[in-house]
C-alpha cells in the first residue's frame, strides 16, 4: 500500500491572502474589455469652396483700397491688431483681463480638470483607516439564552482596502466622458474668448462710426448757421425773401433732431463696452478712437474648408460633446453585464487603548465581490436607448453648427466683396454732393439758381457723408466677421499670449 505523504497545512496568513488578492487583480485587468461604441471624430464636409460660385481673388477697389484673399496667409491669435490701433488693442486686452463671462469660462474649466482627476481615483485601490470605540450592554435573551446581560467596551482598528475591476469598461467610459467634457469646456473657453475680442472691436468700432457721423452733422449745422447768416443780411437788404430763412431754419432744426439719436447709440455703445471691461458705464475708461485711425486690414486669410471643422472652437466644443455622449452609450451598456471588485480588511479589537496593540485579538476578511443585474423591469435598456437617442441628437447638433460656419465663412466673403461695391458707390455719391453743393453755392450767390437747389443740395451732402461714414464702418465690421468665422487663429497662440488671454489651462 503507497501512503501519501501530505505535509501539514499552515495557517492562511494576511501575506498570503494579499498575493492572491492581487494574483485575482492582475487577472481581472488583463480579461477586461471596455464595451460600447469607440468614438470616431466626424469628418468634415466634402467641399473644395466656401461659395457655390467661385470665389474672387480681391475684391473691387473702394476708396482706394483693395482686400485680397489667400490661403497662404496665416490669422494671427491677436487679430485685431491688423487695424494697427494701439488704442484698440488695449481695449480688448483690458476686456480679456476682466470680463465676467471669460472669467467663468476660465473656472468652469479648471472644474471640468478637476472632475476628470477625480474620475481617474477609479483606476487605484481605495484604503481607508477606521478608529472606532463605544461602550455597550448586550441582551443574551435575544439569542434564546436566560443568562444575564453584561456590560462591556470596543475598542477597534482596522483598514481596508478595494479595487473594482472594471471588466466591461464601464467607470473606463466614464472618466473617457470627463476627459471629453474637459476638452468641451477648453473649446468653449476659447469660443468666449473670440466672442469677446469680436463684440468689443465691433463696438469700438461702431462707436467711433457714431462719433464720426456725429462730428459730421455738427460740421454740416455749423456751415448752414454760416448760411443763415448770410441769407438774414440778405433779406435785410432786400435782396431774399423771408422764406428762405424760414426754410434754412426749418433744414437746421432737422439736422439737430438727428443728432440725439446718433448720440443716444453711442451711448449704448460706451455702456456696452462698459459691460465688455467688466467695469460699470461710471467706473469705465473708454477709449478715443477715430474711424480714420483704424487700418483696413488688406491681406485676408482663408483657410481651406477641410481645415474649418479642426479650427472653430464652437464645432471643437460640439464635437466633444458629441463625444461624452458616445462614452455615456458606453457607460449605459456596461451597466447591464455584471461588476466585480475585491476587498480586504485587517484590523485589532480590545477592550480599550492601551491592549488594543498587545492584548487585542486580530480580525481580518477578504474575498471578491461579484453583483449581476437580473431584472430591473428593462430600465438598463431603456437607459441604453437613451443614451444611444443622445448621441444622435448631439450628432445632429454637431452637423448644425458645421453648417452654420460654413454659412458664416461664405456670408462674411459675399458681404466684404458687396462692402466694397457699396463704399465705392458712397464714395463717389459724397464726393459728387459735396462739388454740387460748392457750384451750387457759387452759382446762387451769382444770382443764377434759387436757394432751394442749394438747400437740396446741403441734404444730399449730409445724407451721402452719412452713408459712406456707414459704408466704412460695415467694412471693417465684415472684416471682423470673417476672422471670427474662420475661428479667431487660437491655434496660432503661444503659452504667454494665451495666459495674457485669460485662458491658463492645467494638464488633466
Amino acid at each position: 500500500m503507497t501512503v501519501l505523504m501530505v505535509p501539514a497545512m499552515k495557517p492562511y496568513s494576511p501575506m498570503i491572502w494579499r498575493d492572491r488578492l492581487f494574483f485575482l487583480l492582475a487577472v481581472g485587468m488583463l480579461s477586461a474589455c471596455t464595451v460600447g461604441p469607440d468614438f470616431v471624430a466626424p469628418t468634415a464636409p466634402e467641399v473644395s469652396s466656401y461659395t457655390s460660385a467661385a470665389l474672387a481673388t480681391q475684391t473691387m477697389t473702394a476708396d482706394g483700397r483693395a482686400q485680397s484673399f489667400s490661403q497662404d496667409t496665416q490669422l494671427p491669435a491677436h487679430w485685431w491688431r491688423l487695424f494697427n490701433s494701439e488704442a484698440l488693442d488695449a481695449t480688448v486686452q483690458q476686456a480679456l483681463a476682466q470680463n465676467p463671462t471669460l472669467q467663468a469660462a476660465t473656472a468652469s474649466l479648471r472644474q471640468s480638470q478637476n472632475d476628470l482627476r477625480a474620475g481617474n481615483g477609479v483606476f487605484f485601490p481605495w484604503l481607508a483607516a477606521d478608529l472606532g470605540a463605544e461602550r455597550a450592554r448586550n441582551a443574551p435573551l435575544i439569542n434564546g439564552s436566560s443568562s444575564t446581560g453584561t456590560l462591556f467596551n470596543v475598542v477597534t482598528a482596522s483598514a481596508t482596502i478595494s479595487y473594482p475591476l472594471d471588466l466591461f469598461g464601464g467607470e473606463r467610459r466614464a472618466v473617457e466622458g470627463l476627459a471629453a467634457q474637459v476638452e468641451q469646456q477648453r473649446f468653449l473657453s476659447k469660443a468666449a474668448y473670440l466672442t469677446l475680442s469680436a463684440n468689443v472691436v465691433n463696438t469700438c468700432i461702431a462707436r467711433a462710426a457714431y462719433a464720426a457721423q456725429i462730428e459730421a452733422s455738427e460740421q454740416l449745422i455749423a456751415l448752414q448757421q454760416e448760411q443763415l447768416s448770410s441769407i438774414e443780411v440778405q433779406v435785410r437788404s432786400g435782396t431774399q425773401a423771408y422764406a428762405n430763412v424760414l426754410s434754412q431754419r426749418s433744414l437746421i432744426a432737422a439736422n439737430q433732431a438727428l443728432l440725439a439719436p446718433l448720440t443716444q447709440k453711442m451711448n449704448q455703445a460706451d455702456h456696452l463696452l462698459a459691460l465688455l471691461e467688466g467695469s460699470t458705464p461710471a467706473q469705465a475708461t473708454l477709449p478715443t478712437i477715430a474711424l480714420d485711425s483704424l487700418q483696413l486690414p488688406l491681406q485676408l486669410p482663408l483657410s481651406l474648408p477641410s481645415a474649418l471643422v479642426r479650427q472653430r472652437p464652437d464645432i471643437l466644443a460640439a464635437e466633444a460633446q458629441l463625444h461624452v455622449a458616445s462614452a455615456n452609450v458606453g457607460v449605459a451598456t456596461a451597466a447591464m453585464f455584471p461588476s466585480l471588485s475585491l476587498s480586504a480588511s485587517y484590523g485589532n479589537a480590545g477592550s480599550s487603548l492601551g491592549n488594543l496593540l498587545d492584548h487585542g485579538e486580530v480580525f481580518w476578511s477578504v474575498g471578491p465581490s461579484l453583483t449581476a443585474p437580473l431584472f430591473q423591469g428593462g430600465s438598463l435598456r431603456y437607459k441604453r436607448n437613451a443614451a444611444t437617442d443622445a448621441y444622435e441628437a448631439q450628432l445632429a447638433n454637431y452637423r448644425l453648427t458645421v453648417l452654420s460656419a460654413f454659412e458664416q465663412v461664405a456670408d462674411a466673403l459675399k458681404a466684404l466683396q458687396h462692402d466694397a461695391q457699396a463704399l465705392q458707390a458712397q464714395f463717389e455719391a459724397r464726393t459728387a454732393a459735396a462739388a454740387a453743393l460748392v457750384l451750387l453755392q457759387a452759382n446762387y450767390r451769382a444770382g443764377l439758381v434759387a436757394y432751394v437747389e442749394v438747400l437740396s443740395a446741403d441734404v444730399q451732402l449730409h445724407n451721402a457723408s452719412i452713408a459712406y461714414l456707414q459704408a466704412v464702418a460695415q467694412r471693417h465690421q465684415d472684416t471682423v466677421a470673417l476672422f471670427v468665422a474662420l475661428g479667431g487663429g487660437w491655434w496660432n497662440s503661444s503659452s504667454s499670449d494665451s495666459s495674457s488671454a485669460g485662458e491658463q489651462e492645467q494638464t488633466p
